[in-house]
């Protein structure tokens, strides 16, 4: 696969309507770029194992409500199941504390270091 993708997504975001709007705002803004395909949304932890297996993503985020030690968990339970996935944990309270806005710029500048390995 070509560092322009695509890129299969998959979100671990409480607010699942929120993460589909914010990733669609970081995918439109990168789009030059990259083919970001936001391809699903886990609501809990639990949700991981089943949907990372079903969907098979090569991109994992979890957002900024999870701890670190849950997103720890998040990252584990994903590459258990696709070894090679790349994964990014959102700093916990980016969101509450800076609002959507402050996590695409965030994401618009970290995407691309996570995929080219950085």
């Amino acid at each position: 696969m070509s560092s322009r993708g695509p890129w299969r997504l998959v979100t671990v975001n409480t607010a699942p309507e929120r993460a589909k709007r914010l990733i669609g705002r970081v995918a439109e803004a990168l789009k030059d770029q990259y083919d970001l395909q936001h391809v699903a949304n886990c609501t809990s932890i639990d949700e991981v194992e089943s949907t990372v297996r079903e969907h098979q993503p090569n991109l994992l985020f979890s957002a900024s409500m999870w701890t670190l030690d849950e997103s720890a968990r998040i990252h584990e339970i994903a590459r258990s199941v696709v070894p090679d996935i790349k994964l990014y944990a959102i700093p916990e309270g980016l969101q509450v504390k800076y609002g959507p806005d402050a996590i695409v710029q965030h994401l618009v500048e970290k995407v691309p270091k996570v995929i080219q390995g950085n």
